[in-house]
């Protein structure tokens, strides 16, 4: 049994014996996260908006309209693109639990906008009646059609591609690169000593999405190894190019969203840390580096990097665990195949 493929509803209904470790590794520390939004005191936030400029609040604002649909989206993705399609019960139960974080995030996000004077259906309207948005929303829909729309058959050498498109565009881009960029420019608010409370729940967000990441990897990864058939040149060349493509979507979009520059920051700066991020993720797909450009936020190495994450401005310690079991996760996927 490979992990993609046609199931019958008999199917994937033992967890035991684990196929897949990293998935249940990767599950086991998604339990161990598990956060609510309200635990955090974002009202305390408040007199930092205040006094915050106007360019300032539009970077927040901008932020909260791609953000909030945009975890509904991840959703869709996962929902109607990834899970319909897997055979291994550890990897359905990761998903189960990514997609009620994503979930989760939304509230999240809902629950900043009902805190800071943030006119919700404006915000809201702005991911769509904005170009740049919504490229980059139409951009993942694109992929997400592949598989809703289209009679796919995962069986075939064409199904699996598409598969392996989808994943690249939710896993890879939208949460590996876009999702970064926007979580730098939030947590650029703490680094300045302001919305410490936003920048907490920012960080269990990246703690979510930096395991959602893996998984992706490691469920490309995996794919690649038991069906070597995918990966021909010509279908190297066209995930080298869904990056680079997505890395110009994003350069437009930052663009939008700091005008003019901000807490030290500005487009350029946003852009380079895009481009960075991007070449990480090409690494990881078997890519040479295509932009070579170094890290212009290595404070960000702390939310990217390590498992413990707490703040310089607060006690609150990031790494929330729900159990005082450690669970240490890393990349377990032992196969060299990549993309490239």
């Amino acid at each position: 049994m490979s992990i993609v493929g046609k199931t019958n509803i008999h199917e994937g209904l033992q967890v035991y014996p684990i196929k897949y470790t990293w998935a249940k590794e990767l599950y086991d520390q998604a339990v161990s996260n598990t956060w609510f939004p309200h635990e955090i005191q974002l009202g305390e936030d408040l007199a930092d908006w205040n006094r915050m400029t106007d360019e300032e609040r539009h970077a927040v604002t901008f932020f909260m309209s791609y953000f909030n649909p945009a975890e509904l989206l991840v959703n869709k993705c996962l929902a109607f693109g990834v899970y319909p399609y897997i055979n291994a019960a550890e990897a359905h139960l990761y998903l189960a639990k990514q997609m009620w974080e994503e979930a989760n995030h939304s509230v999240a996000f809902e629950y900043v906008m009902s805190t800071f004077p943030i006119n919700r259906e404006e915000a809201f309207k702005a991911h769509r009646a904005t170009e740049t948005m919504r490229k980059k929303e139409d951009y993942n829909i694109t992929y997400l059609k592949r598989m809703t729309e289209v009679n796919l058959d995962i069986d075939t050498v064409e199904g699996k591609r598409d598969f392996i498109r989808n994943l690249v565009a939710t896993n890879v881009i939208m949460e590996g690169i876009w999702f970064y960029s926007g979580f730098m420019v939030g947590l650029s608010f703490r680094q300045r000593g302001l919305l410490r409370n936003f920048g907490s729940l920012i960080d269990w967000v990246v703690r979510d999405e930096s395991l959602h990441l893996k998984f992706g990897i490691n469920l490309i990864l995996t794919v690649l190894d038991e069906h070597p058939e995918i990966a021909d040149e010509a279908f190297t060349a066209e995930i080298h190019r869904m990056i680079l493509d997505a890395v110009e979507l994003e350069v437009s979009y930052n663009k939008e969203l700091m005008p003019r520059g901000i807490l030290g920051l500005n487009a350029d700066y946003i852009n380079q840390y895009v481009k960075y991020m991007a070449d990480r993720r090409l690494e990881e797909l078997g890519f040479n580096p295509h932009y070579n450009v170094s890290n212009p936020a290595k404070w960000m190495a702390t939310a990217n990097d390590v498992e413990q994450l707490v703040n310089f401005f607060e006690a609150t310690n990031t790494a929330y665990e729900v159990d005082a079991r450690a669970h240490v996760v890393t990349n377990t996927h032992s196969t060299e195949q990549k993309i490239a």
